[in-house]
């Protein structure tokens, strides 16, 4: 009978973990001092700023915030932000599960070349379809929309999606939805009720990619629409690197309330971002 080897802090020589203690502790250093350093910057004048780089802000200031935001109107871009994300996330995730379970749990013979068909697109990169992208949109009428900005926002993340999806829902034994046929259960009620209960893990995973990767997304939304009544806070940031570039103060402040949603969103969602990386991982 095997036994299972638990690895304990006492297993570890001691100066082996003075060793794994300081290059945590070197890498935790470089991972937030430049977030220190953005939100100190972002409390400094310009003047200030040249003078004194590094230090902390002889007389700080909170005006660059309220500045910033007014001069990127930063309303409608943070909305916007919002709207893109919550939306696409939310159809990401629900479209993803219902082609995973048709494609662990229904099989037929197109199964293997749709399947094919869609994990295909994780090899393409933004960059290779940016311009076919832009064409398509703009020759259907979609140039400027939302729904023209969505559904590139979805399709571009269901690739990745369906095949975490229809991995994580092989693993669910297939005599939990015959039992359900057999009861006289639809497919629909299996999904609903059987299948995106027990999926909960990757869907959490599939959240915590879409919501970072949408909110933080620049180059689609930037070819996709040119009205400022529908661009995000990254194209909205963008502002401060042209005339604006030397007012720094203002620019970080702006850099600062476009980073700020997603740490707010990691400090509310941290325990089940946890568990769910960790619970959502594919099984082979």
């Amino acid at each position: 009978m095997a036994t299972q080897t638990k690895i304990r802090k006492s297993d570890f020589h001691p100066v082996l973990r003075i060793v794994v203690y300081v290059i945590i502790g070197i890498f935790t250093i470089l991972t937030l001092y430049p977030l220190y350093w953005l939100a100190i910057s972002s409390l400094k004048t310009t003047t200030e700023f040249q003078l004194n780089m590094i230090g902390w802000p002889q007389n700080p200031t909170f005006r660059n915030y309220p500045s910033a935001w007014r001069l990127a109107q930063f309303s409608t871009l943070f909305l916007n932000s919002l709207f893109f994300t919550i939306v696409s996330t939310a159809a990401i995730i629900l479209l993803s599960l219902m082609a995973g379970f048709a494609f662990a749990k229904i099989r037929s013979k197109f199964t293997g070349f749709l399947h094919g068909s869609f994990v295909i697109g994780i090899l393409l990169t933004l960059q290779s379809i940016m311009v076919p992208l832009f064409l398509m949109v703009n020759s259907v009428g979609l140039y400027n929309t939302r729904i023209g900005v969505l559904i590139p926002y979805i399709g571009m993340g269901l690739p990745m999606a369906i095949y975490l999806c229809t991995e994580f829902i092989k693993s669910i034994p297939d005599s939990v939805v015959e039992s359900a046929r057999i009861d006289g259960a639809s497919y629909f009620r299996i999904f609903s009720a059987i299948v995106v209960p027990m999926a909960k893990p990757v869907a959490i995973t599939l959240a915590i990619l879409n919501v970072a990767g949408v909110w933080n997304e620049f180059m689609l939304i930037n070819i996709l629409v040119s009205s400022d009544a529908l661009r995000t806070l990254p194209v909205g940031i963008l502002k401060f690197s042209g005339p604006l570039a030397a007012d720094y103060g203002r620019q970080f402040a702006a850099l600062m309330i476009g980073m700020i949603p997603m740490v707010v969103f990691y400090l509310i969602f941290r325990k089940q971002i946890t568990e769910g990386v960790s619970a959502g991982a594919v099984k082979g």
